[in-house]
């Protein structure tokens, strides 16, 4: 039986190879409860900032990439304890195949370290949106998904040099002058995304919009979506999905109507030039009657102008920054009195183009 056990396959004893087995399959059984354990004691951590954290999300965010990094680091750790059979010692390319499995066996520990990371960065950034929500700081909410994004490629950035650095032996100072050889190159290549990425945080930090405010850009009506690290997501009035370039939104003029004070709406009048003055004055004064509406403010009623062919009666009123639906209704109610007072007073309107012109500013 111990010449079985000390038999050699591939330079290594028949028991190294049942030892690298054993700790494989233990991590196995274990990583659960492992993993569980890491991922409390980062909850408990983590919860000394915020008591109402969701342990049970936690740990399901975490578990994953625990446990595949434990699983990874034992069986690393345990095949590292071989003997590097004399068979595999050869070279691709010019580069010890030794050297090749220990970069990938690296490259392996940093990713799932690094995808740990990642993971936590995502639990954080749902912590802070959630807060947001509950503060109803729309901006804030807004800001934690940009700087989660922003992060993350931070993180991949120096994964990949670690990965170079740690795994590949490269030095990162000199990986650093053979970016700067190129970078001139890269950097015209990826011009308008250095644009688009610095247009990003003009607007998180200047704040001319955020998600949830309706904007007018250049020929664009919408709703604020999303505000990413190269562009912005707007959802327009035909419910198309339209994504503008943040360079774009920075430097066009952006019509923020969220922000407005008041809405208003201009009605114009042409009253046919036979009518009496008496007749306009009451229709004047009826309509500035009309207007004294407790949900209509500023409004301005007056005879504009006086030509051959009629009277123009301008009508203006504002109202407060109430939703488009509740603005159309009460711009409804206003224009029907209108039509109602001037079938009660009786008075022409001018020519074939009469009508009750109506400009709606939204």
């Amino acid at each position: 039986m111990n010449d079985f056990w000390n038999q050699l396959i591939l330079d290594n004893p028949v028991k190294s190879y049942a030892y690298v087995v054993i700790a494989v399959i233990v991590g196995l059984l274990f990583k659960r409860i492992a993993s569980r354990f890491i991922a409390g004691q980062l909850f408990r951590a983590a919860s000394s900032l915020d008591t109402s954290l969701d342990k049970q999300y936690f740990v399901r965010l975490l578990l994953a990439p625990v446990e595949t990094f434990l699983v990874a680091f034992i069986a690393i750790v345990a095949i590292e304890k071989l003997r590097f059979p004399r068979a595999l010692e050869f070279e691709i390319y010019e580069i010890p195949f030794r050297e090749i499995v220990h970069a990938i066996a690296k490259t392996i520990l940093i990713i799932m370290f690094f995808w740990l990371l990642l993971r936590i960065i995502d639990f954080v950034a749902l912590l802070l949106k959630r807060k947001s929500r509950e503060a109803g700081d729309l901006k804030d909410h807004q800001l934690v998904v940009f700087f989660r994004d922003f992060l993350k490629v931070i993180l991949v950035i120096i994964g990949i040099l670690l990965i170079f650095s740690i795994a590949f032996g490269f030095e990162v100072s000199k990986l650093w002058t053979g970016l700067g050889i190129a970078g001139a190159a890269l950097a015209l290549a990826t011009k308008e995304s250095i644009e688009n990425l610095i247009a990003s945080f003009i607007i998180f930090f200047d704040k001319p919009f955020q998600a949830g405010d309706i904007l007018k850009v250049n020929d664009i009506s919408g709703t604020v979506e999303k505000i990413g690290l190269r562009s912005t997501r707007i959802r327009t009035e035909q419910k198309t999905y339209v994504t503008v370039p943040n360079k774009q939104m920075v430097d066009s003029i952006v019509d923020n109507q969220s922000l407005r004070t008041k809405r208003k709406a201009e009605i114009r009048l042409k009253l046919d030039s036979s009518t009496p003055p008496a007749a306009i004055m009451k229709m004047l004064e009826e309509t500035r009657r009309l207007l004294s509406k407790t949900y209509i403010e500023s409004p301005t009623v007056f005879l504009n102008d006086i030509s051959g062919a009629a009277f123009l009666l301008n009508i203006d009123y504002f109202t407060p920054p109430i939703s488009i639906t509740d603005f159309n209704e009460i711009k409804e109610k206003v224009n029907l009195e209108i039509l109602k007072l001037l079938e009660t007073l009786n008075l022409p309107l001018s020519g074939a183009s009469t009508r009750v012109e109506i400009v709606n500013n939204m």
